[in-house]
């Protein structure tokens, strides 16, 4: 009994309160149905010992009417209960699995959950990683309650950003993924360009104050030919090149190094700075 309840967990979706009188109804009509096997069986043997009270035909008709009326109501409560426990069983269950893959904190998909979302995102999609800037100087001046808040506030504030058939979650840390589908490699990068300007110029609320922040993006496609772990990597790289760039700041995989910094360049009014020629060579490494 014990693996068959078991087994109706596994099968049944007894997630929904409908799902239990469904059973239990089911569990009805199997026990009328077995006692009245039964009482087929049993009669002729009871008549040819002469242990009948009754005609056989009368016998039968109560044996009928004491099936469904004490076979089907006993099995009908029992199933019922039994119904009940798996129930709650299942919502536990499915509480655990959810639970299993959020963060905590953000209440994002954490780390698990979206790699298995990568591994089965639909090819055209792009992969997005985002740092927030400078957040162990929001740790070690504010302290990590107000790490805290900013990590709850990047979070709602992607949840208000992203499509429904978009995927984010938190990587770790300060780091979080979207899986964004959807319009053409431009048209991502125009919306993360977007969403990085709205944070930066949303005030977050922290103990005994507010406090500004802005996040990087390092963007990669996916294709039939990519596996997700290297969408992963270059996307990391590109991330990299943001942070190192001065941040707050959305590259792209397939920027060239030269155009990025003349972007910068023409953002900031500056010259390139001595380092650049190391981020080229790392970038030839892409």
């Amino acid at each position: 009994m014990k693996q068959w309840i078991s087994l109706q967990t596994e099968v049944g979706n007894f997630q929904h309160r409908r799902a239990i009188y469904i059973f239990a109804l089911k569990m009805s009509f199997t026990a009328v149905i077995m006692s009245l096997a039964i009482m087929i069986v049993m009669l002729p043997v009871l008549q040819w010992f002469d242990l009948l009270p009754l005609p056989i035909l009368e016998v039968m008709r109560f044996g009928v009417l004491l099936a469904w009326i004490v076979g089907g109501t006993v099995s009908g409560a029992l199933a019922i209960l039994a119904g009940s426990s798996m129930h709650k069983l299942a919502v536990s269950r499915a509480e655990f699995e959810r639970l299993s893959r959020t963060d905590g904190l953000s209440g994002l998909l954490n780390r698990r959950a979206f790699t298995e979302a990568l591994n089965e995102a639909d090819h055209g999609a792009s992969l997005v990683i985002f740092d927030v800037d400078r957040f162990k100087t929001i740790n070690d001046r504010f302290g990590h309650a107000s790490g805290d808040a900013v990590i709850i506030a990047v979070a709602q504030l992607f949840r208000d950003v992203f499509a429904d058939n978009d995927v984010i979650g938190r990587l770790g840390g300060e780091e979080f993924g979207a899986i964004i589908h959807g319009g053409e490699t431009a048209d991502r990068i125009s919306r993360i360009e977007e969403i990085k300007d709205q944070i930066a110029n949303h005030a977050i609320a922290i103990d005994g104050g507010s406090v500004k922040i802005t996040i990087s993006a390092g963007i990669a496609d996916m294709s039939r030919e990519r596996k997700a772990e290297g969408v992963y990597a270059a996307a990391d790289k590109a991330l990299y090149l943001a942070k190192t760039l001065g941040r707050n700041r959305v590259v792209h995989e397939r920027e060239r190094l030269s155009q990025i910094w003349r972007r910068c360049a023409v953002e900031h009014d500056e010259e390139a700075p001595a380092e650049f020629m190391e981020l080229q060579r790392y970038a030839l490494r892409m």
